[in-house]
């Protein structure tokens, strides 16, 4: 399911072979992802093409300074000659959502985005409504632009299991780009589903499976501890981002065809889980470190665990 799955998308994503698979490893874990780069490097054909590929309901949401809380989770429409309040279901109540430029919406509209990712789940006038299993948020956002943005608080980037980037692509896969795209053809139009929503839960329940050892659950512990100490770093990565970050190693060993968690998974998951989770002090930004530069040395830095 999974090589299908990575195949079809790959007919659209050109030469980026590793982020489709953190994608996928997001989504086999019930994550939610983060796709932070500068504009039209392909972050919303890869959630496209994602969405393409799998049998399930997809919903665009284009943020802007106006996109209202009701608008992204529902409201209660009132009538007073039909008698009792309708639900009108928000952009939210779809199984795949593309958050597209997230940082444009006020806070209080982000905000709203809070319950929605954490319980899967809007709660609009005390009614609590569940949404469409699986659901994943894919958020895009530009880091270069600050004019008419509002910077995502750290609850709120908390919430996203990975963090990624596309980055440009090499003269070789830039020239493929141009092939398919001048020929006319649209390549994400022409994707077909290859996996169902149940195929999707399937894969969901094998990460649940996945072994991780507690010698890979202590390294975890201690790479997660290093980063709340480190003269650099003023906020570090609270339980949840460990979590994070076991759950990633697991469906990225799930990837790999794996059945338990090794030291490489967590090595390999450290930087997309962590580095957005963790704020820098200002003498960082003086030495130009960034937050995946600390996260790659402090888990050099951390003793690998050996199994005998």
């Amino acid at each position: 399911i999974l090589q299908r799955i990575r195949e079809n998308m790959e007919q659209a994503i050109i030469g980026k072979p590793d982020t489709v698979d953190l994608v996928l490893t997001a989504l086999v874990c019930r994550g939610h992802v983060l796709i932070e780069d500068v504009h039209g490097v392909g972050k919303t054909t890869l959630v496209a093409s994602l969405a393409r590929s799998l049998d399930c309901s997809f919903k665009r949401i284009q943020f802007t300074p106006d996109v209202l809380p009701s608008d992204v989770t529902g409201y209660n429409q009132y009538d007073l000659q039909t008698g009792p309040p309708r639900f009108v279901p928000g952009a939210v109540m779809s199984q795949i959502i593309l958050a597209d430029e997230i940082n444009r919406c006020s806070p209080k509209t982000q905000s709203a985005l809070l319950e929605v990712m954490a319980e899967s789940q809007v709660t609009v006038d005390g009614v609590t409504y569940p949404l469409p299993q699986p659901f994943m948020v894919l958020a895009t956002q530009n880091p270069v632009e600050f004019v008419g943005t509002f910077p995502l608080p750290e609850a709120q980037v908390d919430r996203f299991l990975l963090r990624i980037s596309m980055g440009y692509p090499s003269h070789e896969d830039g020239v493929k780009i141009l092939q398919k795209h001048l020929t006319g053809s649209q390549p994400v139009a022409a994707l077909e589903p290859v996996a169902s929503a149940t195929d999707v839960t399937d894969l969901q329940k094998a990460a649940d499976a996945i072994t991780c050892a507690k010698p890979v659950m202590e390294y975890v512990t201690r790479i997660v501890e290093a980063t709340r100490t480190h003269d650099d770093i003023v906020l570090g990565v609270s339980p949840r981002g460990a979590i994070s970050l076991t759950r990633a190693a697991q469906g990225w060993a799930l990837l790999r065809g794996a059945g338990f968690v090794t030291p490489d998974d967590v090595q390999k998951m450290a930087v997309p889980a962590l580095a957005h989770r963790i704020v820098l002090r200002p003498q960082a930004a003086v030495s130009r470190d960034s937050a995946a530069d600390l996260v790659t040395r402090i888990v050099r830095q951390i003793p690998v665990p050996a199994f005998a």
